[in-house]
């Protein structure tokens, strides 16, 4: 599972869309309506392509409903995957949504290391400990380079 902040900085393409139309066929494509780039190209985006079956990671979406994409360009294409971080728009929270103008950015220099247990060392200062274990770091804080260089949860 990877933070938020994780999946923006290795994505090619971050949009807000809502998905218009859908051909299945060998891939399916999503025709969508791009309301919002959070990063990419200097060009629209007019459909999403995803596996046409689950089981090889491809996604399910619903028409008319508003997404966040988070996705890869292949030969031009914006491919959504079920490993990749694709949500309803209205399931992330109000300071995700903020996050997705510039803090993310900020703290892709940053490294997430996620703890699943304790402990959990850190082993440079430019490293955020993710504890996803009860508290807010993915729903509500961005790490982000301080001006001495180190990172911290904000």
């Amino acid at each position: 599972m990877l933070h938020p902040q994780q999946a923006f900085c290795n994505a090619d393409v971050v949009i807000m869309a809502k998905v218009v139309g859908v051909n299945v066929g060998s891939n399916t494509k999503y025709d969508i309506q791009q309301i919002k780039m959070f990063k990419g190209p200097d060009r629209v985006i007019h459909a999403i392509f995803t596996a046409s079956s689950p089981a090889a990671c491809g996604v399910t979406l619903e028409t008319n409903k508003e997404y966040l994409f988070i996705g890869k360009l292949v030969t031009g294409r914006m491919y959504a995957t079920q490993c990749g971080y694709n949500m309803p728009w209205e399931d992330l929270s109000a300071t995700q949504k903020k996050c997705l103008t510039r803090r993310y950015q900020s703290g892709c220099n940053c490294k997430i290391i996620r703890c699943t247990s304790l402990p959990c060392p850190i082993s440079t200062p430019e490293e955020c400990l993710w504890m996803d274990l009860g508290t807010d770091n993915g729903q509500n804080l961005a790490c982000i380079k301080r001006r001495d260089g180190s990172c911290a949860w904000k």
